[in-house]
């Protein structure tokens, strides 16, 4: 008696309910669909999922998005890993386009946790094989995860967006801290070698979501500042940047920010900031009552893409980034 089986890959994509039209977007580049599944609450909060299709022996990508309430959707994540690792899935990769608790990366204090580390454990314990995430707060929590990690960068798709409205000849690109100097290099490279600046500021750690942005180091007076972050919460810090770039002679300052969270009161806040431009991805769902007038949304869903279709052929992620990543 012979028997014969079929080795050939099967790439399965799953989506959360946090941002379904980013898994929709991301399948649309890859041209496969969303596996159907069963998702619910039970009246007390407990969370269901089934899919509907066999998942034995795929290769299968777990794409949820966290906003708030963010614990709820890091919950499904997990219940949908722990699904896949039961139905047999042969490598199960969880995307987090936003990697929630990246703040919480390391001790400030004596007996505080590190939430990032926390997280990462949970998704390995739950099933995951690998992560891929986009601009994580600090590139240490790679090393959080006890397997493959792909770091993915958005500051291709929003730097060209710079390049193709503003031109680089009249360019500074400022960081909002000096933690982000080396990101601000790498946007300098980025835009023709433009100068950079940073803000000088002070942050009581007693005091969530709170910072007293003091002055800019180096010379903006009469530049087109680009003023880059990884997210924007509740937007203090950024539009009190605006404030101390246009005070230093700044002229139109544009926001760049991969992950646009908007808690509250942050559209109203960059509205009113006195910036000429914010440009966020959609990394994180953003509805109607957290946009404003100068925001503009570029999607991520064709870097998912590429980087999903990367890993599942054994090829190069590092060829999305010149080499460079």
């Amino acid at each position: 008696m012979t028997w014969t089986t079929d080795n050939q890959k099967n790439l399965m994509l799953f989506s959360g309910r946090a941002h379904p039209e980013l898994a929709d977007a991301v399948a649309d580049e890859l041209g496969v669909k969303v596996t159907p599944q069963t998702a619910r609450d039970f009246a007390n909060g407990e969370i269901f999922v089934r899919f509907e299709e066999s998942v034995r022996g795929s290769d299968a990508f777990v794409l949820q998005s966290h906003p708030a309430p963010l614990n709820k959707w890091l919950m499904e994540q997990l219940i949908m890993i722990d699904a896949l690792k039961r139905g047999s899935a042969k490598r199960i990769t969880a995307i987090l386009p936003f990697y929630p608790y990246a703040r919480q990366d390391k001790k400030h204090r004596g007996r505080e946790p590190i939430s990032a580390r926390l997280v990462a454990d949970l998704l390995k314990t739950a099933g995951a094989d690998r992560i891929i995430t986009v601009d994580l707060h600090t590139d240490q929590i790679q090393g959080f995860f006890d397997g493959p990690v792909d770091h993915m960068h958005a500051q291709g798709q929003l730097a060209d967006y710079v390049r193709e409205h503003y031109g680089t000849d009249n360019i500074c690109v400022v960081s909002p801290d000096s933690g982000r100097v080396r990101v601000a290099e790498k946007w300098a490279d980025a835009l023709n070698g433009a100068p950079l600046a940073f803000i000088h500021k002070t942050r009581d750690p007693l005091v969530p979501n709170q910072v007293k942005s003091n002055r800019v180091v180096g010379d903006v007076e009469g530049l087109t500042c680009v003023l880059i972050d990884d997210m924007i919460d509740t937007g203090g810090t950024i539009a009190g940047a605006v404030k101390v770039l246009k005070d230093a002679g700044a002229g139109e300052v544009i926001i760049a920010t991969t992950h646009g969270v908007f808690s509250d009161p942050a559209a109203e806040r960059l509205a009113n900031s006195g910036a000429k431009e914010v440009i966020a991805t959609d990394t994180l769902p953003i509805p109607t009552e957290k946009r404003f007038a100068n925001l503009t949304v570029l999607t991520i869903a064709p870097l998912l893409a590429q980087t999903i279709r990367e890993v599942f052929e054994n090829g190069s992620v590092t060829s999305l980034f010149d080499g460079s990543a």
